[in-house]
């Protein structure tokens, strides 16, 4: 079995009381991970329930925290003796936060939980479960991950992580991050072996998201509408959102444009990326810049150029690290990520001397510790002072 690296934490935090939620994209791997927890844990009073399935949602329709108690029962559940019960998909049993703190309160059961909805899984939940839970992120796998899905050995990768340009290197590796760019990171996909099953996998993904989260929490009155929307967000991946455009261009009220593009944030197909300023006031007033959570998903909704192909699989890369902004001045002069507001990034497919030279000059008002330029390309020059796209993770 393939193990992520959120596994040891999630490990980690069964021996705790609070409710385990795992949280992310639609078939990024909670079920998997849901279920490795219960096959490593040695308390064998433990239950799984499937929230997509109806017979399961109904156990929450009963009349009465008892009757709900008394259907978990029959399914060989004992709320005398110390268990587990995992539920997957929260988000489909609209009232089961409150169900788990009942049975929490009463009987100290360890619940796993998780759900495809940012929005109902931190919102609702903190005001049910407040100093209940702990929430997890799973998000798609980064590249290390990948690399260990497709069984090619990590360790010189380690030893490269975040250094300098190095040829042999590059060569070792480089199909297989071609490869990553291309299709992203869900681990059906990684594991698919031809490209038209990666891309129908994708589809399906696009599809399932659409339907069974954003249409479940929002509301869409139209799938087409949300399909374009998407259409047009993978074609101005690393731009900044010009809401009244993308309204008029789909012929609908530009708030209700803003809500969709909350209800994809919240679902996880998109995050923002927020302006580095010195002041609040100044970050409300800027829009953000939108990026693909997976750049598998990115590929199929557009004719996107490589070069945003490329940033927006570093973006998400660099959110794995820490918090990432990108900088701007009122001129339009542009520093594509600042991670950590300590470290200055410019990303380019193919890095020159002349773009660190710009960074620098660019990132020195800022007083940032350091200044990183990534590419992904071996420049004609022989240029080596960058950091290559498949060192980031």
């Amino acid at each position: 079995m393939f193990t992520r690296k959120i596994y040891p934490i999630l490990e980690n935090h069964l021996s705790q009381k609070q409710v385990t939620v795992i949280t992310g994209l639609r078939r990024v791997g909670k079920s998997t991970a849901l279920k490795h927890l219960l096959n490593v844990s040695s308390i064998e009073n433990k239950i799984y329930l499937d929230l997509e399935r109806l017979e399961n949602q109904n156990i929450f329709l009963q009349n009465s925290y008892k009757d709900i108690e008394r259907a978990i029962e029959i399914l060989g559940f004992d709320f005398s003796q110390p268990g587990i019960i995992a539920m997957d998909e929260i988000q489909m049993a609209k009232n089961s936060s409150s169900v788990i703190k009942a049975l929490y309160d009463e009987y100290g059961t360890k619940f796993i939980v998780t759900g495809s909805s940012s929005f109902y899984i931190k919102n609702h939940f903190s005001e049910s479960l407040a100093g209940r839970k702990r929430i997890f992120e799973l998000n798609p796998l980064d590249f290390e991950e990948f690399l260990q899905f497709k069984e090619i050995d990590t360790k010189p990768l380690q030893k490269e992580k975040m250094k300098p340009f190095l040829p042999m290197y590059y060569d070792l590796y480089k199909k297989w991050y071609e490869e990553y760019l291309a299709y992203g990171g869900f681990p059906e996909v990684v594991l698919a072996p031809k490209a038209e099953y990666k891309v129908d996998y994708l589809k399906d993904v696009l599809n399932s998201h659409i339907e069974l989260d954003v249409k479940l929490l929002g509301d869409v009155s139209s799938s087409d509408i949300l399909y374009k929307l998407i259409l047009l967000l993978a074609n101005r991946v690393g731009s900044k959102m010009d809401f009244t455009k993308i309204a008029s261009l789909l012929g609908i009220n530009r708030m209700k444009v803003k809500d969709y593009i909350l209800l994809l944030e919240y679902t996880y197909l998109i995050k923002t990326i927020k302006p580095f300023t010195k002041g609040k006031d100044k970050e409300i007033t800027k829009q953000p810049k939108i990026y693909f959570s997976d750049n598998g998903l990115l590929q199929i909704c557009g004719q996107t150029s490589s070069g945003a192909i490329f940033e927006n699989a570093i973006a998400n890369q660099l959110s794995n690290l820490g918090e990432v902004n990108f900088y701007e001045k009122s001129s339009g002069t542009e520093i594509d990520f600042i991670l950590n507001k300590k470290t200055a990034i410019e990303v380019k497919e193919t890095p020159s001397d002349f773009d660190l030279k710009t960074l620098e000059r660019r990132a020195k008002p800022l007083e940032l510790e350091t200044n990183l330029l990534i590419g992904k390309n071996i420049a004609p020059s022989g240029y080596s002072n960058f950091i290559w796209g498949g060192n980031i993770f």
